[in-house]
């Protein structure tokens, strides 16, 4: 077919016009490119530089910490103890060498002796499994703060409301102030809606790393994923916000150009709609109301919602990627180190019905946990119901590492799960070689996930004196950081001179299933005196459980009433003090109070509050007050 060279030349006149005005749009696009696309680059340009001065503002904190992590590190067993759960063969050996008349039965409850000021048990020697005498080695006590601080760092601590200080307000403020800033710089808030999607999903990485229980961020920082947990729901706010925000813009402006049947339809308004729904059901179902009434609502929810938010949020919009790769990863990590830490093994349940608590010991876990850590327990057993393995639980350990029953956990009776878990450990077999009727216990599979949370930077072993204040089921960590202490003291490892430990119970049986651990305890405190206080707030129903010349001595007390935290905390004071500067001349100087306190929130808040009106000459006597919390809820 022949063609005219007139169509030719108007051909190639056309294709090189063309060609023409496409590098014209180029260089105008580069030169000038739509207002859409300016924003949409500004705005990811501005928040990669937000997320790095927050990331800074972390670096900051935890350069300040630093030192408290190095101090921590003093000893290897400190760097990988309390990572992962694990098994070790059990070794008895002797810590300490008795002479003369005294024994290792040298004190019991009807001697004060133990109590008079500068008691050393001179017949009483450290040694090792040879019998040579062991020096000791102290941790390195650092605190939290110089002191020329102090009087900041206290008011920073005064209590808002239940769980939130002065010092969490003024960091979640600071923190909403600075992405307010991109909310409002170069953007219209009624136009530049695009803006407010950047925002939300820059603080997708942000919101996961606050909440994961492999929480990189809080090891660093000396925190638990717990302690965290308020900067996670105020960043899943912001989130959850400037998406609505986002999304509601966009649905106004179509609908005011009569477009909005049309762009719904679109791919990046379908999955966006998609990724908004799983965000309101994020926030919907974590309000408290499903997190104390209906866990497994919550937890299933989260979960669904996450995996169907993750590729929507891409699928979105493509230029996410970064955020959503960066929130992945997080994921990822945390799970697969969830997997690592765990164990499938047989736990040994029976009921103590004088607490209205199952006890559960797991032999086969006996190492591998700091005192204070909790784990996560999920009961494999049909006696929990159909759906009763799903539930996970944390749970305080109350032993420490080392000992013959390995992992022992508490659970309170507080809900369909643990009522489950409390009768099923009452249906074992009657055993009738048994003289008084006793039990079998009851053997059932577990998946225990853990340790986390604990102390953190706060070493207790590097104070002169700790007191420790629970109630109900928290004696779990009263128990696991006594035992600890005197543990630590028996091999030269701690500063503590002074031990008290605070129960506060409703019914005096209480103490009946624990007195055996508390009469060992305190023969066990060899060097440093333990004292125990129980005070319960119930008038006892039925006879009372013991003699009343059973409680002779201040070395273990059974009170009514509730206990005054005032005078326990000047009194462990005074005693610190009074000690003088000849009994810490070993030890070092007075390194400061310890108070670990765990319970309900407002014994908690009563804890800190006492503190707080301690006279500041009388801090600076026993070498500063520090306060490590555990509260009950989620």
């Amino acid at each position: 077919m022949n063609i005219p060279s007139s169509t030719v030349l108007a051909g190639s006149t056309w294709t090189a016009n063309a060609s023409a005005i496409t590098v014209l749009i180029d260089l105008a696009w580069q030169s000038s490119p739509p207002p859409h696309y300016v924003i949409d680059r500004l705005s990811f340009q501005l928040l990669y530089h937000i997320d790095l001065i927050i990331i800074s503002a972390f670096a900051l904190i935890f350069l300040f910490r630093f030192p408290r992590l190095l101090a921590r590190f003093w000893s290897i067993s400190e760097i990988f103890g309390g990572l992962f759960l694990h098994h070790q063969s059990l070794r008895t050996r002797r810590r300490v060498q008795f002479n003369g008349e005294w024994g290792p039965n040298h004190r019991d409850l009807s001697t004060d002796n133990s109590h008079n000021r500068g008691y050393v048990p001179r017949s009483a020697r450290r040694v090792s499994e040879k019998g040579s005498s062991v020096a000791p080695s102290y941790p390195t006590h650092v605190r939290p703060y110089p002191v020329f601080l102090r009087h900041v760092a206290q008011r920073l601590r005064r209590r808002i409301t239940p769980g939130i200080s002065v010092g969490n307000l003024i960091t979640m403020v600071l923190y909403f102030s600075v992405l307010l800033y991109p909310g409002f710089y170069r953007a219209n808030p009624f136009e530049a809606f695009d803006r407010y999607g950047w925002i939300s999903i820059s603080q997708y990485p942000f919101a996961l790393a606050m909440t994961g229980k492999n929480n990189v961020l809080g090891a660093l920082l000396g925190m638990g994923y717990e302690k965290l947990n308020f900067m996670h729901r105020l960043i899943g706010r912001i989130v959850v916000l400037s998406a609505n925000i986002h999304a509601l813009g966009y649905l106004y402006q179509w609908t005011m150009l009569g477009i909005i049947k049309t762009s719904v339809k679109t791919r990046m308004a379908f999955w966006g709609i998609i990724a908004l729904i799983c965000l309101d059901c994020l926030y919907f179902f974590s309000t408290s109301f499903w997190r104390n009434k209906a866990y497994r609502v919550f937890l299933s929810t989260h979960v669904l919602s996450m995996v169907i938010l993750i590729p929507s949020t891409i699928l979105h919009k493509f230029g996410t990627a970064p955020y959503v790769y960066a929130t992945l990863g997080l994921l990822l990590f945390d799970h697969f180190f969830r997997l690592l830490r765990s164990r499938w093994t047989t736990a040994i349940i029976r009921p103590l019905p004088e607490l209205g608590i199952t006890h559960i010991a797991i032999p086969k876990v006996n190492a591998g946990w700091r005192a204070g850590q909790h784990v996560r327990l999920r009961v494999l057993s049909s006696g929990m119901g159909l759906l009763g393995w799903t539930e996970v639980h944390p749970f305080t350990i109350a032993s420490i590492p080392n000992g013959a029953e390995g992992v022992v956990l508490m659970c309170k009776k507080a809900g369909d799960w643990t009522e489950r878990l409390y009768d099923l450990a009452k249906s074992g077999g009657y055993h009738k070689g048994r003289g008084g009727g006793d039990h079998d216990p009851m053997k059932v599979k577990v998946w225990v996930e853990g340790p986390y949370g604990g102390t953190g930077h706060m070493m207790f072993a590097s104070f002169s004196a700790a007191v420790f204040i629970v109630g109900g089921s928290g004696i779990t960590f009263g128990l696991s950081m006594a035992q600890d202490l005197i543990r630590k003291d028996l091999e030269g490892h701690s500063r503590v001179k002074v031990i008290e430990l605070i129960w506060c119970v409703q019914d005096p049986a209480s103490l009946v299933p624990l007195l055996p651990i508390f009469t060992s305890m305190i023969q066990q405190s060899v060097f440093t005196p333990l004292r125990i206080s129980i005070f319960y707030t119930r008038a006892p129903t039925g006879q009372f459980p013991f003699s009343e010349e059973f409680f002779r001595s201040t070395t273990l007390t059974l009170s009514p009433g509730r206990p005054k935290i005032s005078k326990i905390i000047e009194g462990a004071i005074s005693k610190t003090v009074s000690l003088g500067s000849e009994e810490f001349k070993e030890r070092g100087r007075i390194s400061g109070l310890g108070i670990g306190v765990c319970g309900p929130e407002e014994m908690v808040e009563g804890v800190f509050e006492e503190v707080e009106k301690v006279d500041p000459t009388r801090r600076d006597q026993v070498g500063g007050i520090e306060i490590h919390e555990e509260t009950f809820g989620w």
